[in-house]
């Protein structure tokens, strides 16, 4: 059976003499071509399929409840970023979280509210309180909350694999975790064992995960840039360039993250020699 703990204070990671992880604490911070294709840069045309996700990500967007965790100085004393980090793990794509300031009830924190029922919830200071807020939040019944705890708890352990470069051991937690069905946040569970089946060049596997988190949580731009990830490993530009533009569709600041750069650069340089004349590549 999986040991879970909640530790509010420390810094270690992992429970002595055992490679589970320590729920609290998650690792540190994370075919042929295409030719005839321009440089990504200003979007063209959005696929059929793009455009249906897109459809859908608006009408989820519409209906969204917000969860809010008090970091505040008191709080935050009392464990609110823990709390924050296991709430933001544990909740459905369709229950957007986000730090707040103040609430009231300075003491008996930390804090949370529901938005817009406006329920606030103290003492929310343990994983298992936590994941007692989420599954009330998501309209699930008490008994999904062990297994989603679980689940999380074999998800983390997992990101400590990839960490190491034990993709293998990662893609076993994850499908476990994913096994386990948590009322929240299997759809990064999803896009995590993605990220490790790319890592052992199984493309298909990889591409389809990504899908899949990209069908619980339309809007989910970590898995769009999964996708365009495991595209550009296939060689196939001009789905990754789709993929690419999809994340500037959802959050054009996007653009000044240093990663998206790097990724965008790469795949300029290939659309370039793709286009190349024949005598050129000489």
């Amino acid at each position: 059976m999986m040991m879970m703990a909640v530790v509010l204070e420390g810094t270690h990671s992992f429970l002595p003499n055992s490679n589970k992880y320590i729920l609290w604490f998650p690792p540190s911070p994370p075919p042929t071509t295409t030719t005839n294709q321009k440089p990504l840069s200003t979007p063209p045309g959005i696929s059929k399929r793009h455009r249906t996700r897109l459809t859908k990500a608006a009408a989820a967007a519409a209906e969204t409840q917000e969860v809010r965790v008090c970091t505040n100085r008191t709080c935050r004393k009392q464990g609110s970023f823990q709390t924050l980090e296991v709430v933001t793990d544990l909740a459905p794509p369709d229950i957007t979280v986000k730090s707040s300031g103040c609430l009231g009830r300075c003491g008996s924190g930390p804090n949370v509210a529901l938005l817009p029922q406006g329920i606030i919830v103290n003492h929310c200071g343990t994983a298992a309180k936590a994941a007692q807020f989420m599954a009330t939040a998501a309209n699930v019944s008490d008994g999904n909350i062990s297994k989603s705890l679980e689940a999380l708890a074999l998800r983390k352990t997992a990101q400590a694999e990839s960490d190491l470069a034990n993709f293998s051991k990662a893609d076993e937690l994850l499908s476990l975790a994913i096994d386990l069905q948590p009322f929240g946040g299997i759809h990064i569970m999803y896009k995590y064992r993605s990220l490790a089946r790319l890592a052992m060049r199984n493309y298909s596997g990889a591409l389809e995960d990504a899908r899949e988190a990209l069908r619980l949580a339309p809007r989910y731009l970590e898995a769009y840039m999964c996708e365009g990830d495991v595209f550009m490993a296939m060689e196939e530009y001009d789905a990754a360039e789709k993929s690419y533009l999809t994340c500037l569709q959802i959050d054009p600041s996007i653009r000044r993250s240093k990663s998206f750069k790097t990724r965008v650069e790469k795949l300029n340089k290939k659309l370039t020699a793709a286009n190349m004349p024949l005598n050129q590549h000489e």
